[in-house]
């Protein structure tokens, strides 16, 4: 067996729907993003076993002072990491092309489960329980980098999965009773979702800047996602999801509702009212004021935004037979309208009837303290239902120890001042806008 450079049909013949482990981050598309968009060299190796590929990796190598690099698969290796004689092989082959590569390390960190948790909060079947893959991967020389518990990692450690080969009404009768509400409001409201092209690009981008300032998190330029909506339109699919309120139509179904509420206050008796004739005049007279409030409020915002303004734009992808919300931005005006969930819902059932096995929402934490910043996401897309995965983590097969050291401890500090100079651009790009 030998590995070499695979073309891109051989690469995507391979990667695209195998039945270990198929990942759209580890795609021919994604490599060529990493390329263009982040100055990452992707390679697309395969092992070759007398002319049948047998195993395969993506491998974006960044290149450091010195002549050196490292390596990362990004939820690589494509292979059966069960068959020890593959992995063995496999790594053996890898460690000598990086040894090429003059790198210090190489970085995996596979789509392999840890843990799973369903909607009930009860374990289910696990990839890994029995630790026979990580207990191999240690034997090799791999250095586990921990059980991190938010976004320290690469790739998110936790995300929530919902299994699409349930009927719809499966999946909707695990959401919880919040998001029913949620969405059925939206829906009253006369909230939209639509399908998006490339000339939606800037007004998703606008969005994810104003989620990324209130999140505090840094992403990528507009450039990085027009790119990545090219290269997954030619091979695979990306489809942007827009959702808008029609505030006219919303204003319109609040003046129904409290036209509604007045007539059932005028057919109350005016004199000797009955304890519950009393109870309901009062009942009534709590929903007359509330709508007399959202009337005035939503009057208000069809001045000040216009007849129709898109609150939520996310970004699905498709690979094989799985999806992952990757990229969702969300405005912080009109959140009574609930839009958010509601886009949710219509990419959900669209990934339903497109046939797909496995709809990924991409990143969530495993510290469920009350204090973590991000336990709101967290509990937004738990529910949603879906299962809740720990996956193994990362991995790094150290290849020269002093520089790896020096790499590691040196770098961070680097980022973080990188990251705070982002941080003021991107509040200051929002504050222009």
């Amino acid at each position: 067996m030998e590995l070499r450079v695979l073309e891109k049909k051989e690469y995507e013949s391979f990667v695209k729907n195998n039945p270990y482990k198929s990942h759209f981050l580890q795609s021919y598309d994604w490599g060529e993003l990493a390329k263009e968009e982040r100055g990452l060299t992707p390679y697309y190796l395969g092992l070759d076993n007398e002319g049948e590929i047998v195993g395969a990796t993506l491998l974006l190598k960044k290149n450091l002072p010195l002549g050196l690099c490292y390596l990362y698969a990004p939820r690589g290796y494509v292979i059966d990491f069960k068959n020890k004689e593959m992995l063995d092989l496999f790594t053996e082959e890898i460690v000598k092309f990086a040894k090429r590569k003059k790198a210090i390390y190489v970085k995996i960190d596979p789509d392999i489960i840890w843990k799973k948790e369903d909607y009930k909060g009860e374990v289910t079947e696990v990839e890994s329980k029995d630790k026979n893959i990580y207990n191999e991967l240690l034997r090799l020389g791999y250095k586990h980098m921990g059980f991190t518990k938010n976004f320290e990692t690469m790739q998110p450690r936790y995300t929530f999965r919902i299994d699409l080969k349930q009927s719809m009404e499966e999946i909707e009768n695990h959401f919880s009773k919040t998001t029913k509400q949620r969405i059925a409001k939206s829906l009253k409201l006369k909230t939209k979702v639509e399908i998006g092209t490339g000339k939606d690009i800037s007004t998703f981008y606008h969005l994810m800047m104003l989620t990324e300032s209130r999140k505090d998190f840094i992403s990528y330029g507009i450039d990085y996602y027009k790119t990545l909506y090219k290269l997954f339109n030619e091979d695979n699919k990306a489809t942007l999801f827009l959702g808008k309120v029609n505030i006219k139509d919303s204003l319109e179904v609040l003046n129904s509702d409290l036209e509604e509420v007045n007539k059932k206050i005028e057919e109350l008796p005016k004199e000797n009212m009955s304890k519950s004739a009393k109870n309901k005049l009062k009942e009534l007279t709590r929903q007359k004021e509330n709508l007399e409030k959202e009337v005035d409020k939503y009057s208000t915002y069809l001045k000040e935004y216009g007849k129709e303004v898109t609150l939520s734009a996310h970004m699905i992808l498709e690979y094989g037979d799985k999806a992952w919300v990757l990229y969702a931005g969300n405005h912080n005006i009109l959140t009574e309208t609930y839009v958010n969930y509601h886009t949710y819902y219509e990419h959900l059932k669209f990934c339903k009837e497109r046939g797909l096995k496995i709809y990924d929402q991409f990143g969530t934490i495993g510290d469920l303290s009350k204090d973590n910043p991000r336990l709101g996401l967290h509990e937004f897309k738990r529910k949603f239902g879906g299962d809740y995965i720990e996956f193994m983590g990362e991995f790094d097969y150290v290849i020269k120890p002093f520089y790896y050291f020096a790499f590691t401890k040196l770098v961070p500090l680097y980022r973080n001042i990188v990251k705070k100079r982002k941080k003021k651009e991107l509040q200051d790009e929002v504050k222009e806008k």
